[in-house]
């Protein structure tokens, strides 16, 4: 008998998580439709606040199907193309689940040096708080790719950059991912309105990724 209630339990339990998906899913897709154009848009005002030289491109762009894959749940909100150097431009991510919407910035690098014999990994910013969980960033250390890990724990101006910014502004690491199929790298961030100091610190990284 306490096997067949665990059993009915588990069955209750399942068709709870079913019901809770169904409604919740659809809600969070027709929220994500609503606010998507919306986050880039306050992302391409704020840049030209900060003086970053910006445009939006036409919905389409093939820069949008860069990292996303179909069964992943993520969709392009649209491109944003910049005047920089390094960074080729922004695109702006929603991750629809049936917890609801969360949205990231990948910051699309072109890195033709990705195409070749050498594989590279994807490379991800570690923090070390003290005291721990709730304190003051005072270190940090990237771990990954050997060779852009080196590189980028080497740059103290990126280092000071980083260490400057406001707890608020980096809630999540910075993940760099490569895409040598586009012959691009993403510089991955939850959305935020990048600071003068956090476009600086991605440009830097941008850098070192063209560089690698």
């Amino acid at each position: 008998m306490p096997a067949v209630a665990e059993m009915d339990w588990n069955s209750i339990a399942g068709i709870i998580m079913a019901i809770l998906v169904g409604i919740g899913l659809p809600l969070a897709l027709r929220k994500r439709k609503k606010a998507g154009p919306l986050k880039r848009e306050e992302l391409f005002q704020h840049l030209h606040a900060i003086d970053v030289k910006a445009r939006l491109a036409e919905k389409g762009s093939p820069k949008e199907k860069i990292g996303l894959g179909r069964s992943s749940g993520q969709r392009s909100e649209g491109i944003i193309e910049l005047e920089d150097k390094n960074i080729d431009s922004i695109n702006v991510v929603s991750i629809a689940s049936q917890y609801g919407v969360n949205y990231h910035l990948d910051y699309l690098v072109k890195t033709p040096n990705l195409v070749g014999n050498r594989s590279f990994r994807k490379t991800k910013l570690h923090r070390r708080k003290r005291p721990p969980f709730w304190g003051k960033v005072v270190d940090i250390e990237w771990k990954g790719d050997r060779s852009l890990a080196q590189s980028l724990n080497l740059d103290y101006r990126l280092e000071d950059r980083l260490l400057q910014l406001d707890p608020s502004a980096l809630k999540q690491s910075i993940l760099v991912i490569p895409e040598p199929k586009h012959a691009y790298a993403r510089i991955r961030t939850l959305y935020t309105l990048p600071s003068h100091h956090l476009f600086e610190a991605i440009a830097i990284i941008a850098r070192h990724m063209k560089s690698s």
